[in-house]
């Protein structure tokens, strides 16, 4: 994508985000490992937590600040942000006139399975905030119509892109990737995914894989660059998440997702996300209109 491309598209969805308001979320329509939303605010929004995704996204308007791998970091309009998973990172609005930022959340395994052909692993991009016109660009065009599903031919060509976008500003040398016990990873994640709701014990993944639970441990977190564990954690979330969003009252969320009660889930909601249940539901709910 040329760079004259990714401002023309920049500009254009820039001129759609008014300044904000109110706090607001607004979340596009899910596809299989990849989340997107908008979000705009004033002032601190979203205390210390960490994701289990890749989080890569455009600040639009305003000026975005975020403590990352322990600096204060700062993104103007334009600039292209990327968080590794399992980073800890919190978000905020650096002046008075608000923020306006679109993010995208990739699965690592999508990207994985990307890089799985080359025979290398997860790039690692430790500056967390990129002037890059082509990869912003590449970043609005599945960011740039947030009412739209994706379609899976585009999302094909998206994650191959985004993938060389990534290994071109991953400052570490890329290191061979040793075998993973791909197959074995692959079937205790869909596992998971089957029972959600409920406690999994090790000895499940161990007689459906049949790896010990220490070495699944390595090969699952190779795969997916997190534990089994807290993969089955973020799941829980994410559906707790969507059933906030559309309305739920906590207590029931909790019970339904396999909680252990409100403030069981709170707790947990607060650290994956760096914001309380009840204050998600309000920003999502009062998106209303596209801004």
């Amino acid at each position: 994508m040329r760079g004259d491309v990714a401002v023309e598209t920049f500009e254009r969805l820039e001129r759609l985000c008014v300044t904000p308001e109110a706090n607001r979320i607004l979340s596009a329509p899910p596809y299989p490992g990849i989340e997107r939303i908008q979000a705009q605010f004033r002032g601190d929004a979203f205390e210390l937590h960490r994701h289990d995704t890749y989080a890569l996204g455009v600040t639009m308007r305003g000026v975005q600040t975020f403590r990352y791998r322990g600096e204060q970091r700062n993104s103007l309009p334009g600039r292209v942000i990327v968080l590794h998973p399992d980073e800890l990172h919190d978000g905020g609005a650096a002046t008075d006139d608000g923020l306006v930022y679109r993010m995208l959340y990739l699965e690592p395994s999508v990207l994985f399975q990307c890089l799985e052909a080359a025979r290398i692993g997860l790039p690692f991009v430790d500056e967390p905030v990129i002037e890059d016109k082509r990869l912003a660009g590449l970043l609005l065009a599945a960011l740039g119509e947030l009412d739209r599903e994706l379609d899976e031919l585009f999302v094909d060509d998206f994650v191959s892109s985004l993938a060389d976008g990534l290994v071109q500003h991953a400052r570490l040398p890329q290191r061979p990737l040793g075998s993973i016990a791909w197959g074995q990873a692959k079937a205790a994640r869909d596992y998971l995914e089957a029972h959600v709701t409920r406690d999994v014990r090790s000895q499940e993944l161990e007689r459906i894989t049949g790896l010990d639970r220490f070495a699944l441990a390595r090969h699952f977190r190779a795969a997916f660059a997190t534990s089994p564990h807290r993969f089955l954690l973020m799941r829980r979330l994410q559906q707790a998440k969507v059933m906030i969003g559309n309305g739920e009252s906590i207590a029931e969320v909790a019970a339904a997702t396999g909680f252990a009660d409100q403030s069981h889930l709170t707790r947990h909601f607060k650290k994956a996300f760096g914001i309380a249940p009840g204050a998600w539901g309000n920003m999502v709910r009062g998106a209303g209109q596209r801004s």
